[in-house]
This record gives structure tokens, C-alpha cells and sequence, in this order.
């Protein structure tokens, strides 16, 4: 039986974490990337190949490439983009520099990537794309606008590369979770405080008494928050269906959301929202 190969990107924690190990026990040949040399190295120790790949450079991108066809003798069956980070902030509140970073390395690097693989895949007649969105793809929320941005554009640029692969052995899926057990918060506060000058902002008190004490407290998990293990559960599905889900909704947050944003009229939708 012919072993096959998946190549994932933010494995140093949360999703693409469990991912890479759920399916290497499967017996999938898992290349799991990380950002930092010093995450590869700990996945190398935990049994998984690993090594760097980073959406901000197009050398990363095509080493890391160039090193997945190496070991497989030029062949990759499947990639999962999951790599990305938030950038905290009202949007009023954040520059143009804040937006391009995000979007750097959200969309754009996810773009490249997936634009050198196409090329694989055709000349191999088989592959699976999965870009890892979020309900924050298709539902607004107030603080979260870098990232609802990237995911938003995520989630169009690739419903038409899932139309316009129809005519293409390759299919196009759309993962989509709602809270999920990761670093994401953690990790995000870095980029809020390079950007976002709250102290200036005419919403200074909001940072204060609502943004601020969220990203900064320990908390426990989010009512509903599932650990990532149900967002590989839904992985497997997309990569091993003989006729996978152009998308798949992980937690309730995102069912629920998705009936909201169909059914109700913008003001109460806005309303629902707002009131959290």
C-alpha cells in the first residue's frame, strides 16, 4: 500500500500540532513545518519530519517545497494550510504596515504555496488543497478585524480555486473551526503591542476594561472551545472521503453562525454579534 503525504504549515502548537501527529499514526508521511528552526527541532525529536517553512518569504516557501519532493520522489498527495496569526485591535486603530504584515503571511504566503504545489498535483492527476479558515471567515467580530480580513479573503479566493479546479483531478476544501484549544491568543499579543497604540485610541477605556484584560489573563477554555483533536477528526474526513466536503464546520459556534448569517436580516445579525 502506497504510503501517502501531507504537507502542513503551524505545527508548533494547537492544530497543526495535532494534526501532524494524528496523521502520522495513521500512517500518513507527514511533513510538519513550523516557522522557527527551534519548534522543527522539537517535532524532529518527537518522531515527525520536520523542518522550517515561512509564509513571509517565497525562498522559504520554495526550499521547503523543493525539500517535501526530495523525500517523496516528487510526489505530494495533499497540503494543509494552517499557519496564522491575529493582530488585536479596533480597526480604526490599525495601520496600514499592521494589514500588510497579517496579510503577508495569512493570505499571501498560503497563495504562493499553494500555487507551487498546483503544478505537483496536475502532472501526478491527484492532490487535495485544505486551507484552514475559521467561523471568523464568513462572521464579523469586533477586535478581530486583521484576521476576519484575511480569513474573509481566504475563504473567496479559495471557493473559486475550488470552481475553477472542477476540470482538475485536485480538490479544494475549506476547514473551518470555531474555538479551538491553541496558542493563537498568546501569540497574537506581540502584534498588538507593535501595532495598536491604545492608549491613544478614542476607545482607550475599551482596550482597557474588554481587550486588554482577555488577551492578557489566563483563562480556562471558551464555552464551547473544543481541543484541536476535533479539527483533525474533521481533517482526516476531507483527506481520506473519496468525495470530501468542499467545507467542513468544527464546533457549534460555527454551525450556529452560519445559520445566523443565512437567515437573518445584517441589523440583527450586527445585533446577535454585538451582544456576544
Amino acid at each position: 500500500m502506497t504510503v501517502k503525504s501531507i504537507l502542513i504549515t503551524g505545527c508548533s502548537s494547537g492544530i497543526g500540532y495535532d494534526a501532524a501527529h494524528g496523521l502520522a499514526k495513521r500512517g500518513w508521511q507527514v511533513f510538519a513545518t513550523c516557522r522557527k528552526e527551534e519548534d522543527c527541532a522539537r517535532l524532529r525529536g518527537e518522531g515527525l519530519e520536520s523542518f522550517r517553512l515561512d509564509y513571509d518569504s517565497d525562498e522559504s516557501i520554495s526550499t521547503a517545497v523543493d525539500e517535501v519532493l526530495s523525500r517523496t520522489g516528487g510526489t505530494l498527495d495533499a497540503l494543509f494550510n494552517n499557519g496564522a496569526f491575529g493582530c488585536p485591535g479596533a480597526v480604526e486603530d490599525l495601520p496600514r504596515g499592521a494589514l500588510r504584515e497579517i496579510f503577508e503571511t495569512n493570505l499571501f504566503g498560503v497563495h504562493e504555496l499553494t500555487r507551487r504545489v498546483i503544478p505537483v498535483m496536475r502532472a501526478q492527476g491527484h492532490g487535495r488543497i485544505l486551507n484552514c479558515s475559521s467561523v471568523l471567515g464568513f462572521t464579523p467580530m469586533k477586535w478581530r478585524g486583521a484576521y476576519v480580513a484575511t480569513k474573509f479573503a481566504m475563504e473567496g479566493l479559495t471557493d473559486v480555486l475550488r470552481i475553477e479546479m472542477r476540470d482538475t483531478p485536485i480538490d479544494v476544501i475549506l476547514i473551518e473551526p470555531g474555538p479551538i484549544t491553541s496558542r493563537i491568543r498568546a501569540n497574537s499579543i506581540p502584534h498588538f503591542e507593535k501595532w495598536i497604540d491604545w492608549e491613544a485610541s478614542p476607545r482607550a477605556e475599551q482596550y482597557r476594561s474588554e481587550l486588554r484584560t482577555r488577551l492578557y489573563e489566563e483563562r480556562g477554555p471558551d464555552r464551547f472551545e473544543l481541543p484541536a483533536s476535533a479539527v483533525t477528526k474533521k481533517l482526516i474526513h476531507a483527506l481520506e472521503s473519496p468525495r470530501p466536503h468542499p467545507r467542513y464546520f468544527i464546533t457549534t459556534p460555527t454551525y450556529i453562525m452560519n445559520m445566523l448569517t443565512r437567515f437573518l436580516p445584517t441589523r440583527a445579525l450586527d445585533w446577535v454579534i454585538a451582544k456576544g
